[in-house]
């Protein structure tokens, strides 16, 4: 809610947690909207597979593995580029 009252905040609310990760507004829409369209993909191979079984059989789980591997590799690479700035 301070966001609602401080001057300047309406952007920030756009800004602040981008930033916190190394990212531009731009940069944290095309993530979140790349990692938020391959879930969607993935529940819709998870749901045909619990229809049809033999259909699907690891999208789900293989997804998960490569979504979660893109995260961690993208968070270490920004921990990194930080730590080489403080330095």
């Amino acid at each position: 809610m301070a966001y609602l009252i401080e001057e300047g905040a309406s952007m920030r609310m756009f800004t602040d947690h981008p930033a916190s990760v190394g990212e531009t507004y731009g940069e944290h829409l095309g993530m979140a909207s790349g990692f938020g369209f391959r879930m969607i993909l993935g529940g819709l191979a998870c749901l045909v597979h619990g229809i049809l079984p033999f259909l699907f059989t690891k999208t789900g789980s293989r997804i998960v593995t490569e979504l979660h591997g893109r995260m961690v590799t993208h968070r270490n690479r920004h921990a990194a580029a930080d730590s080489r700035q403080t330095a």
